[in-house]
């Protein structure tokens, strides 16, 4: 009977852990309601979480083994394997028993080649918790979206997981929430950063592309790992939002292209900064672009009723 109750118990906290943390490493962003950048951008009136790093190749292929093994939505492209730039993922078998893998050495390198519908259904996926199973309203198809609406497809009000819009994602890389100042490069400074390689890290450095020195690593992977920058942050604590690959975000420009920030290793230190605005076409794809994921905030009373959990395993295994 004792061993019974540990179990469930157990299971009540993982459960409820679980429920709020589907392994996305993410900061969360306060300070509600503050002021905006000169440049409109950057107020945001509620708080959220954001992940530190860029969704990586090994969290796509978990995606794709999950619930692409009849890709009916394209989420996979031919462009991932074999490119001159990227070689991260592999497609093995055939249609209807598709498998998925990650390519040595590109594990924690950001995928690329996605589309902003692909990177809804990977949220939709997230906010829906991880199931497998057909692209369905269940696995991508619903959830935070409701990708039936197409090119005017929004965010729903209750989302656990989404994109961030273009305000959420510019507030974690260039507002200092202890200065309440915003930077101009998401490495939390106004002073251009250097394209050194990781190993040189001074603290103000990014992954992009110098005419005086060129890449910041080149062939074969001209990304970096994720947080390989590991002393160049945003205030917030987040990694790469100025560099390494272009990020999608929610929000809309011109009447079907969404907008992309933070610049990429194949580009110039312009783009880096806060006053550079880019969009593309919904359905596009590149081999520099990939991104971010944001997630509400776990409510208190569900982290509360967890850490009362952990206190009630800690006396029951006192007894046992």
């Amino acid at each position: 009977m004792k061993k019974i109750s540990l179990f469930l118990i157990v299971l009540f906290i993982t459960t409820a852990i679980n429920n709020h943390a589907l392994s996305m490493e993410c900061v969360t962003i306060g300070d509600v309601g503050n002021d905006a950048d000169s440049t409109g951008y950057g107020s945001v009136g509620h708080a959220y979480q954001i992940s530190k790093y860029e969704v990586t190749t090994v969290e796509y292929v978990e995606f794709l083994n999950a619930i692409a093994q009849a890709d009916s939505h394209s989420l996979y492209y031919t462009g991932m394997s074999g490119s001159t730039y990227y070689d991260g993922i592999t497609r093995s078998g055939s249609y209807g028993s598709y498998t998925y893998s990650a390519n040595t050495g590109w594990e924690n390198k950001p995928v690329v080649y996605v589309t902003w519908f692909s990177t809804l259904r990977f949220t939709n996926w997230l906010h829906n918790g991880k199931p497998t199973g057909t692209q369905d309203s269940t696995t991508t198809e619903d959830g935070a979206y409701d990708m039936s609406l197409g090119a005017g497809v929004v965010r729903k009000d209750g989302a656990n997981y989404w994109l961030p819009s273009e305000y959420e994602w510019y507030k974690a890389a260039y507002y200092d929430p202890f200065s309440q100042i915003y930077y101009n490069y998401a490495t939390g400074t106004d002073t251009t950063p250097d394209n050194n390689a990781p190993v040189s890290d001074t603290g103000n450095s990014a992954n992009y592309y110098s005419y005086n020195t060129g890449y910041s690593v080149g062939s074969p992977y001209y990304s970096t790992d994720v947080g390989a920058y590991g002393l160049s942050a945003s205030p917030y604590g987040t990694y790469d939002q100025s560099g390494n690959v272009y990020e999608w975000t929610e929000t809309a420009v011109g009447t079907v292209g969404r907008v992309l920030r933070g610049g990429a290793w194949g580009f110039g230190d312009t783009t880096l900064s806060a006053d550079l605005r880019n969009g593309d076409n919904q359905s596009a794809m590149n081999v520099s672009r990939g991104f971010r994921v944001a997630q509400a905030v776990p409510e208190p009373g569900a982290m509360a009723l967890s850490a009362l959990g952990l206190v009630w395993l800690l006396k029951l295994k006192k007894r046992i």
